[in-house]
C-alpha cells in the first residue's frame, strides 16, 4: 500500500484545482482499505473515497484527512453468462460501457463519454443520453469501515436521479464541504464492485415480423453519436467536473417543463461570466470551466453567484451536482 503525505489534490481533479491532502493512500484489497480507516480512526482524521476525481471540488486549503482511491486490483471486468457483467469499482466507466459494446450487450453503451470510474458512477447514479448506470445495475457489492462485505440489489441501493443509498450511508454532516475540520464520520461503506444484467442486441427487435435485430455495430453507432454530441456541446477542451447544477424537478412559473439548469443561467446572462480564473462556459452554461489558474474558491465563488442571480431572475434555486470537500 502506498501512502503519501500532503498529495497536492490538484494532480486527481478535472477541475485541475485544489490543496493538499494530508494523506493520500492507494488500497489493492480490502485489507488494506480497513487498515487505512483504522489509522484515520485512531488518528481522529476524516476520509474520503476518490474515484477519478470528476465531480469533486477540493478547497485550495486541502483536506487535513486521509483520500483514498481504490487500486488496478478493483478495475477487473468479468463478461457472465446470460448478457451479465461483473466491474470492479474502479474501473473507468468509459471502458466498461466499450466492453459492452464489444460483446454485443445493450444498456450502457451511450455513458462511453462519462469520465469517472464506476464507483462514483455508481455513488451518484451517474447518466447520460437517457441511460443511467442504475437502469442496468442487479448488484452492488459494498465494503463498510470493519471490512465486512455487504452485498445489496439494485431496489436495496434505492436508485434515483443521481442518487443512491451510498450517499446516504456515508453522508457527513451537513455538508462534504465545509465541515470536513476533523469532525466528519468516515466514509461508512466503500462500492468495491457491481453486476449488471444487459440485454444482447442481437435479440432486440424480434417481436414484430418487420422488426430488424440490432448489432454491436448499431450499439458502436449510437455511441459516436452521444460522443460526438458531447463533443459539441461541451467544453471538453477546457478544465472541468461536469455539469455543476442538478436538473431541475419544474422550470419557472413562465417556463414550467424547462429542467435544464443551463437555460437558466443563460438566460440571466451569465455564460462567460468570470470570477478570477473560473468561467461560466461560453458552449455549456451549466459548465463552470478553469479558465486559467482558477482556484477552488474562484470557481466556488462563481457556482454561488451563478445560484444567487438565477435565484433573482427566476425564483429558481440550482443544487450543486458538484461534491465540494475540505473547508472553504
Amino acid at each position: 500500500m502506498e501512502i503519501l503525505e500532503n498529495e497536492p489534490m490538484s494532480r486527481h481533479t478535472s477541475f485541475k484545482v485544489g490543496g493538499p491532502a494530508k494523506f493520500f493512500a492507494k488500497v489493492e484489497n480490502t485489507s488494506e482499505l480497513v487498515e487505512v480507516y483504522r489509522k484515520a480512526q485512531e488518528s481522529g482524521l476524516p476520509s474520503f473515497l476518490l474515484g477519478k476525481g470528476t465531480n469533486l471540488l477540493v478547497s485550495d486549503k486541502g483536506f487535513d484527512g486521509y483520500i483514498i482511491q481504490l487500486g488496478k486490483s478493483f478495475s477487473e471486468i468479468e463478461i457472465l453468462e446470460g448478457g451479465k457483467i461483473r466491474a470492479g469499482a474502479a474501473t473507468p466507466l468509459a471502458r466498461l460501457a466499450r466492453t459492452s459494446i464489444t460483446q454485443g450487450l445493450e444498456g450502457m453503451h451511450k455513458l462511453a463519454g462519462i469520465p469517472g470510474s464506476l464507483g462514483g458512477a455508481i455513488y451518484m447514479n451517474a447518466g447520460a443520453y437517457g441511460q443511467e448506470i442504475g437502469n442496468t445495475c442487479v448488484e452492488v457489492v459494498s465494503a463498510d469501515s470493519a471490512g465486512a462485505l455487504h452485498t445489496r440489489t439494485a431496489a436495496e441501493c434505492k436508485f434515483s436521479y443521481r442518487h443512491s443509498l451510498f450517499q446516504e450511508l456515508n453522508a457527513m454532516p451537513p455538508s462534504v464541504a465545509e465541515k470536513c475540520a476533523g469532525s466528519c464520520k468516515n466514509h461508512a461503506e466503500v462500492v468495491l464492485s457491481a453486476t449488471f444484467q444487459l440485454m444482447p442486441a442481437a435479440s432486440l427487435g424480434k417481436t414484430t415480423a418487420q422488426a430488424v435485430p440490432r448489432t454491436a455495430a448499431d450499439l458502436e453507432r449510437e455511441m459516436q453519436e452521444c460522443m460526438e454530441k458531447r463533443r459539441k456541446s461541451q467544453p471538453l477542451s477546457m478544465p472541468n467536473a461536469g455539469s455543476t447544477f442538478k436538473r431541475l424537478a419544474a422550470g419557472a412559473a413562465d417556463t414550467p417543463t424547462q429542467i435544464a439548469p443551463g437555460y437558466y443561467i443563460e438566460q440571466a446572462g451569465l455564460k462567460g461570466y468570470r470570477i478570477g480564473g473560473a468561467e461560466v462556459s461560453q458552449v455549456h452554461a451549466n459548465f463552470i470551466v478553469n479558465a486559467g489558474n482558477a482556484t477552488a474558491s474562484d470557481i466556488k465563488t462563481l457556482s454561488e453567484f451563478v445560484q444567487n442571480a438565477v435565484f433573482e431572475k427566476f425564483g429558481i434555486k440550482l443544487q450543486r451536482e458538484i461534491i465540494l470537500l475540505g473547508k472553504f
